[in-house]
């Protein structure tokens, strides 16, 4: 397995009754260090409570927190989580947050240039000039790089798609995301294939996920294409489904898996997160059936 690490926000997600740990990238870090025991994220939170919190889940779950800084201006992220009658969450995220403070530094330079095969990004860290700095500065690297875009409420512009767009080899993106890049760059009648193909080649991204909610996900690498759909099940919440689909794609992809391999473990995946209340499982037996699926063709 090759090394992975990801930078961005560290955050609570605030149900009406409870409180759970969250943030894409951590979610997806979670993740990919759980399946392979190798991992590091780039973070920020605050000296509070919260900040506390997240810290000591990470350690508890021997996740190393050596490049997580600690603010104390700025409170721990959170958002305020709303779920629809098909359980599809939307987002009310608090501004000025310690992740949008991210700050550039010699322990950060050195984990990309020794312990770094790939770097996860999204966009909504980069809301802040501060922290987009920080991860622009990790751009050009010669690494790979897998973004997976998570565009949140109004915090992106032209600019931090475009350049998000052009440091990616890989890219993982749910289909209004596409919509909204084909209208903001491509300016085309809207075609899932037609777009893909034209980031591909204008933004040099060698591989592409696009999921579609329930109606699967289709990858796309070079000239091949793939698509999966997995049967529905009983849903209790699809706040990071994406995130574990990112986790297992991003393994595929490092990995050179099969198209098809990485497609349908990583909608499995998504599909066992949509049974549990928050983004990360209680306990590790999810973890333990996927790692003995890895090796099966």
């Amino acid at each position: 397995m090759d090394k992975i690490s990801a930078i961005g926000e560290i955050l609570f997600d605030v149900y009406p009754e409870t409180k759970n740990l969250g943030g894409a990238p951590l979610n997806f870090l979670y993740h990919v260090y759980k399946l392979t025991g190798k991992g590091n994220i780039i973070s920020r939170v605050g000296y509070d409570v919260l900040g506390n919190k997240a810290l000591d889940f990470l350690k508890k779950n021997r996740i190393p927190i050596k490049y997580i800084q600690i603010d104390r201006m700025y409170p721990t992220g959170v958002t305020n989580v709303t779920l629809d009658k098909n359980k599809v969450p939307s987002f009310n995220i608090d501004k000025e947050r310690a992740y949008d403070y991210i700050e550039m530094n010699e322990e950060i330079n050195n984990l990309i240039i020794e312990k770094t095969d790939c770097l996860y990004f999204g966009s909504l860290a980069q809301r802040n000039k501060i922290t987009r700095s920080a991860i622009n500065n990790l751009f050009d690297r010669g690494i790979k790089y897998f973004c997976d875009l998570n565009i949140r409420q109004n915090f992106y512009n032209e600019e931090i798609i475009i350049k998000s767009l052009a440091a990616a080899n890989a890219l993982k993106l749910n289909i209004h995301e596409l919509e909204l890049i084909n209208d903001l760059l491509l300016n085309e009648k809207f075609d899932i294939e037609n777009a893909v193909n034209k980031i591909m080649k204008n933004y040099s991204v060698e591989f592409i996920a696009v999921t579609k909610g329930a109606e699967g996900s289709t990858l796309f690498l070079n000239d091949e294409r793939d698509d999966h759909r997995t049967s529905p099940s009983t849903v209790v919440d699809t706040l990071g489904a994406g995130d574990a689909f990112a986790a297992i794609i991003c393994l595929g992809y490092v990995n050179n898996w099969k198209l098809s391999k990485m497609n349908m473990l990583a909608n499995e995946f998504a599909n066992q997160i949509c049974q549990i209340e928050g983004a990360l499982p209680a306990t590790d037996g999810i973890y333990k059936m996927l790692k003995e699926k890895f090796d099966d063709e």
